[in-house]
Order: C-alpha cells, then sequence, then structure tokens
C-alpha cells in the first residue's frame, strides 16, 4: 500500500469521526486524466482536508517550512504532507511564482490532479478574494479542465488557522465540488491578459456561489497588508 493510501485509510476515518464533514459533488471530479482542482482557502486544515475527500489523490504547492520542521511535530508534518501530495516549493523571492507555476504544469501534463488557491493566501476575514490568474495560465497552458471546490467552516473549526482544531458538534465541515469548467475556447491564448483575468473571474464566480462567501474584489495579499 503506497504512502497516501495508507494515510488515506488511517486518517480519513479519523477525519470523519472528528469532523464528520459532508462531501457534495465529488463524483465531478473526472475520475483520470488532468484536473485543476480551484478552491477558496479559509485556514490550515483546507490542505489537510482536500487531499482526504477527494477521490484522487491531489498534489500541491506548499511552504517548504512544512517539510523542515525540527523534532517530532516537524517530522510528522513532512510525513504526511508529502505522504498526500504536497510539492514544497520556496515561494518567496521573485521567481517563487514562476517555480509554482511550473511545478503545477508539471503535474498536469503528467495526468494527475493539482490543487490550488487561486486567492494565494488564506483569506483575512472569511470573505472570497480576488484570484490570480495562475490558475488560469495553467488551465490555458496544459488544457485540464478546473473543478471549482469551497471550503465551509473549516475556519470555525480552526480559527485564524493556528492551533489545534476545535470538535464538537456546533463545528461542522463542508466541501462542495462544482462541475468541470472547460476554457478550450481560449485554447493558445495563455498570454492574453483580459482572456487570463476572463478565466479567473469565472472560476471565482463558481468557487463564490459554492461557498456562499462575500466576494471582494481586491487581493486577499493586500487586505492583510493594510
Amino acid at each position: 500500500m503506497s504512502r497516501f493510501l495508507l494515510i488515506k485509510a488511517l486518517l480519513g476515518s479519523l477525519l470523519r469521526v472528528l469532523f464528520r464533514p459532508r462531501v457534495e459533488g465529488a463524483e465531478r471530479i473526472p475520475g483520470s486524466g488532468p484536473v485543476i482542482l480551484a478552491g477558496n482557502h479559509l485556514t490550515f486544515i483546507d490542505s489537510m482536508i482536500l487531499p482526504l475527500v477527494s477521490k484522487r489523490q491531489v498534489f500541491f504547492i506548499g511552504k517548504d517550512e512544512y517539510v523542515t520542521g525540527k523534532g517530532l511535530k516537524g517530522r510528522l508534518m513532512a510525513w504526511f504532507f508529502t505522504g498526500v501530495g504536497m510539492i514544497p516549493v520556496d515561494r518567496d523571492g521573485g521567481r517563487g511564482g514562476v517555480a509554482a507555476l511550473m511545478t503545477g504544469r508539471r503535474v498536469l501534463e503528467e495526468g494527475k490532479v493539482f490543487g490550488i488557491y487561486p486567492e494565494g493566501t488564506r483569506s483575512p476575514d472569511g470573505r472570497l478574494y480576488r484570484g490570480r490568474t495562475g490558475i488560469a495560465r495553467l488551465a490555458l497552458m496544459t488544457g485540464a479542465p478546473v473543478v471549482p471546490f469551497a471550503m465551509i467552516g473549516t475556519d470555525e473549526v480552526q480559527p485564524g488557522g493556528k492551533g489545534l482544531p476545535r470538535f464538537g458538534r456546533s463545528h461542522r465541515i463542508a466541501v462542495r465540488f462544482g462541475e468541470p469548467l472547460d476554457f478550450s475556447r481560449y485554447d493558445g491564448m495563455d498570454r492574453d491578459r483580459y482572456v487570463l483575468r476572463a478565466v479567473t473571474d469565472e472560476v471565482m464566480s463558481e468557487v463564490m456561489r459554492l461557498s456562499g462567501q462575500e466576494y471582494v474584489d481586491m487581493y486577499a495579499t493586500k487586505a492583510k497588508a493594510a
């Protein structure tokens, strides 16, 4: 048994007991071929829950600090995140975004599932912020369909993205997957900034519909810096 299947078997069962997540539309994830999963990002545990509720292994970019920690906690985090599909990338500096984009492209060209949060960071206040166009470039460069998803309630289970999650009947999580979005009509236009913005906004519109979040037409990083 692969490490991913072992983690999913062990922690997937624990997840169902502790959080009792409601998963809607998982069958909308194509069973084969490259797929981009694009959704909102509320708290740290989003990246733990998504791989465990998807029917296919999800590969995603993560901070390299998640796999370089010391001590027992650091080793456990590294074992979990690399096991479920996290690819550590140093996203700081001018080339961080390019490295993340090329990593996603490689994953998709191998026919795998790539997960991405178009907002680029966790929401500072539970609202949905403007998506960055990397999601559109990936979709147009690879031809992969985009399946939008929404995390609901994870910020109530782990407010602020830090500390231990809360457990109890009053804290419920839902993950909703939407219908695959096909952007083949824009084939060959991955350098047109107006097309990239239109594709990104269409994806975010679907995420907003699934999540029920209020939309803010500014980048989350700018909101955090204000």
